[in-house]
């Protein structure tokens, strides 16, 4: 039962939208004004809500005004809840009720480093922080980080994919199609094997087909499958957002119907480069396991 005097108080109830924006094993922050606080403390970028303002809306606007970063946020969110019966809010005690919708975000790789934008605002810089200063205290945080901390997520990814082994007489010998990887995605400079994700509802071998034509402009029979191999790992994905992520791939033999050379057709994917490569070289080059894999299985 509340007390007398805290019946008496004003109540306030403040909706606010906050984002967990995670990069590899960093978090963003933003430092509290030092006209709100005696000492440092940080808390998540997020804000208040104008009158009919979506919270998705409300949460980009505030990541920007207080980092100069734009966010791209998840399709989920969980709401925390803080009841304060008597508390300091603007020059007055007061019964504040804060509703906190928090949700997943993520911000490009190639971002600029993160600085406040809003004057005179709540926060006065904002920075990333490692991730464990933060989960064990080394870093002062308000009870907000710590809570959306123990709620988030790391957003899971699984991804089906069909590569295509093809091999060929060349004058020195057999030869192997084979695909670099573009810096900006996961494995960058490796050497793949020419192939891809599946589109939903395509068939493996006809998604094999587009994608070994969109990477060296060859068009390929899909014969017998060899293999399916398959990766986990943790990371930050090449949007930004971070994953983990588990990827199928299943691998097929195939041949080339053209004697045309390979050539990337595809602008901004994830290739850039393909080539024709003697077998007795391959291991002199950076390839994936999917490479080993499918050389294994033949």
């Amino acid at each position: 039962m509340r007390s007398r005097r805290a019946q008496r108080l004003p109540r306030v109830q403040r909706v606010a939208a906050y984002a967990v924006i995670l990069r590899d094993d960093q978090i963003l922050l933003s430092r509290l004004a030092d006209t709100l606080t005696t000492s440092p403390l940080w808390t998540l970028p997020g804000g208040g809500l104008d009158h009919g303002e979506d919270p998705r809306a409300a949460v980009v606007r505030e990541v920007y005004e207080e980092t100069g970063l734009e966010v791209t946020i998840g399709e989920t969110a969980w709401v925390l809840s803080a009841h304060r019966a008597n508390t300091w809010r603007r020059g007055r005690n007061v019964d504040a009720h804060a509703l906190r919708i928090v949700y997943d975000g993520w911000v490009a790789v190639d971002a600029p480093e993160p600085h406040t934008i809003e004057v005179g605002g709540s926060t006065a810089e904002a920075a990333w922080l490692p991730l464990a200063d933060v989960l064990d205290g080394t870093v002062p945080t308000l009870p907000l980080v710590r809570e959306a901390l123990a709620q988030h997520r790391v957003t899971r990814v699984q991804r089906v994919a069909a590569y295509a082994l093809v091999i060929r007489q060349g004058l020195a010998g057999e030869e192997v199609l084979l695909t670099r990887i573009a810096p900006h995605a996961v494995h960058g400079g490796k050497w793949h094997l020419p192939g891809g994700g599946l589109d939903f509802g395509e068939s493996p071998r006809d998604g094999l087909v587009r994608e070994v034509r969109e990477e060296t402009g060859l068009a390929v029979e899909v014969r017998e499958p060899l293999a399916v191999h398959d990766i986990s790992l943790t990371g930050t994905a090449p949007h930004g957002r971070r994953e983990e992520f588990h990827g199928i791939h299943l691998i097929f033999a195939a041949s080339v119907t053209s004697r045309q050379e390979p050539r990337v057709v595809e602008v901004d994917g994830t290739t850039d480069a393909a080539a024709w490569v003697p077998l007795v070289e391959v291991d002199q080059l950076d390839v994936t396991d999917a490479v080993k894999a499918a050389l294994e299985a033949r």
